[in-house]
């Protein structure tokens, strides 16, 4: 090779070279800033999710592998959210590579960050669950309804799925998933996906959720229970003894899909089955697409309750189709979903139950302020959360006062204009995430300045309170319940053919306005004739005991029968409800002999409440039995 042609060559070398260590552009995404997550998405986030575990019950752990797709923006790392878990190993395009877990947080866990390239397209992680994660709650036999097998099931929300799979743990990050989950033969495994009807004979089973859905949203339950159609689209799991009362509770489903179709567009996830669980459950119900997961205390054999299923059906559109961002914008899921089930029970059962629903709800809304009076900023609805619990944003506020929000809307511009409004808004948003920030512009340019209404937006959602400009809400039912009250409060008689064809709500509206007043005498006479002691109804019973605590009422072996409450009915809002008037009334000592006794079965989402409202600290062998 002569000197000249050396020369070009080495030129061309040059020149090659350079041009294969070129950057990739830098994408732009659009990922906000989330103060409760680790990830950093505009840089590396997850898109896909290959789940591979077992369920192992003897050991109380789940073991597997996650298989993330995933996208690089021309980063060399990606980082997830871990919490208590045991992380085995992980590879990158079937390659080991370096990994490495942070300082761990008490509230956030741990960034795992995995070493990638800008090429990677795949990292894997084996893992294993720990006694100390949160989102599961293993149950003993006795501890379910038929008493003859185990059961597990998992609670994300809000920042609790980290604790069971490695994962980018941000409602704004939506993820597909499909999942392979191998159980203990004669148990059923079921997910937030594409189910079985009935049960494998070797407990393998294989799930796929094919539409993209923020991590809070997968969720797991496995035990003895099995299925019954409703619909070619709704059904239901329960246990067997359990199954023909569940299925008569909730055989209106077909018909809520119904309604909430003709009001907001298409269903968009083929399935709506709800599985009952056991009294554990923390919540009334999880919305996980495809398979809402609830709690028996709904089951009032009237159907008087179900108005928590056209809830967590609304969620389909308000959660799950369009999600908040953040927790900071919690109230877009919760304050559209109460408006939501509210047009559904309408739709349903007529204006009056309704507006009893919507009553109550404004009553929440009025103890909760009651409750914040002294932190004024947690009853707005935009909210900072920034270093505390996701969960301290879950209450009246953000259901309620939503609610309100968007009722007022309502009424401002009508009814028809609004619907318009909200079913253009969930179609041109679907499968995203929202911020409040988002939101205001779209409300305005929308529906406000579209109609040529002034409204009092930023009041609403960035300012303290409820304003003066809000939706009225009247129950003439509930009027009728008032006047009865104040006539049994004159004469220490009721008049029983007025209560006959009282709803859950007309009671629970009678029970709550019992005055300071109220004799033990007063509630002596009420006992005796409607045996509220010993209700069925869960709503009433809660009502019932929060009153007698307030009242010091101590007839017909009410204490007994709070205790034996607070043991079997682990959903948070329940138990709270009852222990704070215990502490209200200075019985805390008598609140943490029975705490300790109930303890055990709760989730970790109730009993982390619990511990806090009463000043409990567990020892590591009571953290153990809840976990």
């Amino acid at each position: 090779m002569n000197n000249q042609k050396a020369i070009l060559y080495l030129i061309f070398l040059i020149m090659t070279s350079c041009a294969e260590q070129k950057e990739e552009p830098i994408v732009v995404y659009s990922y906000v800033e989330e103060p409760h997550s680790y990830a950093k998405p505009n840089n590396a986030f997850i898109e896909h999710l290959n789940l591979d575990i077992t369920v192992d019950f003897k050991n109380e752990r789940i073991r597997g592998t996650a298989t993330y797709d995933i996208v690089s923006n021309n980063s060399t790392q990606i980082i997830l959210d871990s919490k208590h878990l045991e992380i085995d190993s992980v590879t990158a395009d079937g390659k080991d590579t370096e990994f490495s877990l942070g300082a761990n947080d008490k509230l956030l866990g741990q960034p795992l960050t995995i070493t990638i390239d800008k090429n990677t397209k795949k990292i894997a992680i084996t893992y294993k669950t720990t006694k100390d994660t949160e989102a599961l709650q293993w149950l003993k036999p006795q501890q379910t309804a038929d008493k003859t097998n185990p059961f597990l099931f998992t609670q994300g929300q809000a920042i609790l799925t980290r604790t069971w799979i490695p994962i980018q743990d941000s409602p704004q990050i939506r993820i597909s998933y499909e999942a392979r989950v191998k159980v203990p033969k004669g148990l059923m495994a079921v997910m937030s996906a594409e189910n079985p009807k009935t049960k494998s004979d070797d407990g393998l089973y294989q799930f796929q959720m094919k539409q993209a859905i923020p991590s809070y949203l997968i969720a797991l339950a496995v035990g003895d229970f099995e299925y019954k159609a409703i619909s070619d689209r709704t059904g239901v799991y329960a246990e067997k003894s359990m199954l023909n009362r569940v299925y008569e509770e909730f055989s209106d489903m077909e018909n809520m899909v119904s309604a909430a179709e003709r009001l907001y567009g298409t269903y968009a996830w083929e399935q709506f089955d709800v599985i009952v669980l056991p009294p554990s459950f923390p919540f009334g119900g999880m919305e996980n697409p495809r398979l809402t997961f609830a709690t028996p205390t709904v089951i009032a054999g009237d159907k008087s309750l179900t108005s928590l299923v056209a809830h967590e059906l609304a969620h389909s559109w308000s959660g799950n189709l369009v999600t908040n961002a953040t927790w900071n914008d919690f109230w877009i899921n919760e304050g559209f979903t109460v408006y939501f089930e509210m047009r559904i029970m309408e739709a349903l059962y007529g204006k009056e139950r309704a507006d009893m629903l919507a009553l109550i709800s404004r009553q929440d809304l009025d103890d909760e302020l009651d409750n914040l009076k002294d932190t004024p900023n947690a009853t707005k609805l935009k909210l900072n959360l920034k270093g505390k619990n996701p969960d301290d944003g879950m209450n009246s506020i953000a259901y309620d006062k939503g609610y309100l929000f968007l009722r007022t809307l309502e009424e401002t511009v009508g009814r028809d204009k609004f619907d318009a409004f909200l079913k253009h808004y969930f179609k041109e948003h679907a499968f995203s995430s929202m911020t409040t920030e988002k939101f205001i512009p779209y409300l305005s340019t929308n529906l406000l300045e579209k109609n040529k209404v002034n409204f009092n937006v930023d009041e609403w959602i960035n300012q303290p309170g409820v304003p003066k400009n809000q939706a009225i809400i009247n129950s003439d039912r509930f009027k009728n319940v008032e006047q009865t009250l104040q006539e049994f409060l004159a004469s220490d008689k009721i008049n029983n053919e007025v209560t006959t064809d009282w709803t859950p709500q007309e009671w629970v509206h009678f029970i709550r306005n019992f005055p300071q007043t109220m004799t033990d005498d007063q509630m002596k006479t009420l006992d005796k004739i409607f045996n509220l002691t010993n209700s069925t109804n869960s709503y009433i019973q809660m009502v019932w005991y929060e009153q007698a605590l307030n009242h010091d009422y101590h007839g017909k072996n009410i204490d007994s029968k709070i205790q034996e409450f607070l043991v079997s009915v682990g959903r948070r809002w329940y138990v709270e409800t009852i222990f704070k008037a215990f502490k209200r009334n200075d019985r805390t000592e008598d609140a943490l002999k029975i705490y300790e006794k109930s303890r055990p079965n709760y989730h970790s989402v109730t009993a982390s409440t619990i511990d806090d409202l009463l000043g409990f600290e567990p020892d590591q062998e009571e953290v153990k039995n809840i976990e």
